[in-house]
Parts: structure tokens; sequence; C-alpha cells
């Protein structure tokens, strides 16, 4: 089946939602907010730096604006030499993604009401064939969080074997180069953001057809 074109009115009932991308200039600021939650998680910082460009630009696809952004974000890795604050942006966005095979943690309000944090539902989906109480994998988070200090290790999962991620996250700490492993981040934060926009289409695609059906 087609997924719709970037014109297309897409499902609003499908949950997750993805507006179609003409729209987005004209949506509110928690509109296009929740938008970029969806696709890169959740940061104030990130919202900072993209909604003026969702504001500003037309996209002909959401391929198109995660290159945009992702343009955006390799552009402010190679100018935040000597800028602390620069620096301390873009660490914030790029720390914005749970650890790998990180678990969803209880957590209740004063008022008594429970919810959970850790993964989004979007990483939860994406990470769901890797154990959630692997040592390993909780052992290599920390020794690459100790190796490059604000960043947490990010990859396309992408159905890869524990394994391959297990070598990869070795490979990048034995690499041992902070200014590489930036532009490393960005790269698999906008892969995987690329990811889920399709993703998502394809499920809103979906679940328009069942509802003409019903």
């Amino acid at each position: 089946m087609a997924v719709p074109s970037a014109s297309s009115t897409l499902n609003p009932t499908a949950t997750p939602f993805l507006p179609a991308i003409t729209s987005l200039p004209r949506l509110s600021e928690p509109a296009l907010t929740a938008t970029l939650d969806l696709l890169f998680e959740p940061s104030a910082d990130l919202h900072a730096l993209a909604l003026p460009t969702l504001r500003a630009l037309s996209f002909a696809s959401y391929d198109d604006l995660v290159a945009t952004l992702r343009a955006q974000l390799l552009e402010l890795a190679d100018a935040v030499e000597g800028d602390p604050e620069g620096r301390r942006r873009l660490f914030s966005v790029l720390g914005s993604h749970p650890r790998l095979g990180e678990k969803k943690k209880k957590t209740s309000s004063k008022e008594g009401a429970k919810g959970e944090e850790g993964l989004s539902e979007m990483s939860a989906a994406e990470q769901g064939h890797l154990a959630a109480e692997d040592e390993e994998l909780a052992r290599l988070n920390r020794e690459y969080e100790a190796h490059f200090p604000g960043l947490r290790y990010v990859v396309w999962v992408n159905g890869r074997p524990r394994g391959e991620i297990l070598a990869d996250m070795r490979a990048r700490i034995g690499r041992g180069d902070m200014r590489t492993e930036v532009r490393a981040v960005i790269e698999a934060m906008c892969d995987i953001a690329a990811d889920r926009a399709s993703k998502l289409l394809q499920n809103s695609a979906k679940e328009a057809v069942e509802n003409q059906k019903s």
C-alpha cells in the first residue's frame, strides 16, 4: 500500500500522530514540539533550535525536515569550540535519548498519580529485543559516558542483534575521539528520526484505510 503524499491530510486519530508535512508552519507551538519529541525525544534545547526552522521553511517530506535539522546540528557541532553555552545546548540535545536498554522506571507524584519515565514509546519499540537487565550493556553505557562526558551512546538499532550493538559500543569507546563521537551521535539521532517518521506515516496510512472500511 502506498504511503500518502506529503500534502495528504493524514488520519488525526492515529496514535502516535505525525501531521502532514505541509501543515507544519501553521501549527501551534505545542503541536510542533510534540512532533519534534516523537522524532527526536523531548529536548527544550532542540525545540529552541528547530522551531524557528519549522516556522520559516517549507519541507517536501519528513526526510527533508530531518536532513535540514541534521545539517543544523552538525553546523552547531563545528561551532561550539570555545563556546561553553553552545556546547551545553548541543550536549543537552544529544543527551536526550535514553540509554540503550534502559528500563522504564515507575514514578509517583505528590498527588499519588503513577507514571513511567526512561524510555519513550518509540524507544521502547525500537529496543524491545534488547534485554532491559543486560549487565554488559549497562556496564558499557557507564564506560561510554565516562569516556564521553555529557553524551549518551546512540545508535540506530534497526533490528541489529545484541552482539553487533555491543561490538559497535566497544569500537566507539576504543576510538576515544570526542569530536568524531559527537558527529556519530548526531547522525544516529537523525537516522532514528527519519526511520520513526517513515513508520509513523505508514501506520497513519494503514489506520486511515481501516477507518474507511469500518
